[in-house]
């Protein structure tokens, strides 16, 4: 099992799996930290200025990026010296993308949360800790995967780690913010879930409609904001319509 680490773990050599016949990974580490995410992105941005022939695709995840290309025009060991080359890049030289820092609104607990009482029991807390804990942490968006723009959020407080349900909802709303293990997340659509729902944003983390329709990104840093359950109509009707209703934060 990966485990989430805070330290700062010492640089590993890269290791290059092949993916089918048309991708490839490079595995940069073997543990979620922010030190090893940020050789993820720094390489993702490396890549993509290189503009090598035959790439197609990049997607970062926690400790690895993997990469689309089209074997008719870079061969797979080609490809592997171009990424050796881009890795061997002075690390004081290589910086990661800066990312964005959002507000997401959140009610917390009731209809909008129905796991908050479990969450607090199972972590021997109130209500209320529960949220304020949730909502004081600033997370930071390690991967986007699993559904569209629905983003892997590490900076969870260690006293709310907990295990997934024993018993999965079928569906879930889009929006709902949850905790499964050491993250939290939120649903950018309905879907299944087996995380504890302790709230939801009204918040769209997906729009088809925007230019850009994931809303995070890999690097983004989250904080939430506790609202009333009386805001969440007034938001809702806002985030219907088209407008974002997170807020972006000065770095």
């Amino acid at each position: 099992m990966i485990k989430v680490q805070s330290s700062v773990q010492p640089r590993q050599r890269a290791r290059f799996l092949p993916a089918g016949d048309a991708a490839l990974v490079v595995e940069l580490g073997e543990s979620i930290d922010d030190v090893t995410n940020n050789r993820v992105l720094a390489l993702d941005a490396l890549l993509t200025g290189a503009g090598i022939a035959g790439v197609e695709e990049t997607v970062p995840t926690y400790r690895s990026l993997l990469v689309a290309y089209d074997p008719g025009t870079v061969a797979f060991a080609d490809l592997v010296r171009r990424l050796e080359l881009l890795l061997d890049e002075p690390e004081d030289s290589v910086a990661a993308p800066a990312g964005r820092r959002w507000s997401l609104p959140v009610v917390y607990g009731g209809s909008f949360g129905e796991d908050l009482q479990f969450v607090a029991n199972a972590s021997d807390l109130s209500e209320e800790e529960v949220v304020r804990r949730h909502a004081e942490a600033e997370y930071r968006v390690y991967m986007i995967g699993f559904q569209p723009g629905f983003a892997y959020l590490g900076g969870l407080d260690p006293q709310l780690h907990l295990p997934r349900r024993a018993d999965p909802r079928a569906t879930v709303e889009a929006g709902s913010i949850a905790i499964g293990g050491s993250q939290s997340a939120v649903y950018s659509v309905a879907c299944p879930s087996g995380w504890h729902l302790v709230g939801r944003s009204p918040v769209r983390v997906f729009d088809s409609r925007r230019e850009q329709p994931f809303l995070l990104s890999a690097g983004d840093r989250v904080r939430f904001r506790p609202l009333p359950a009386e805001a969440w109509e007034p938001l809702a009707r806002r985030a219907d319509a088209g407008d974002v209703v997170a807020e972006e934060l000065p770095e």
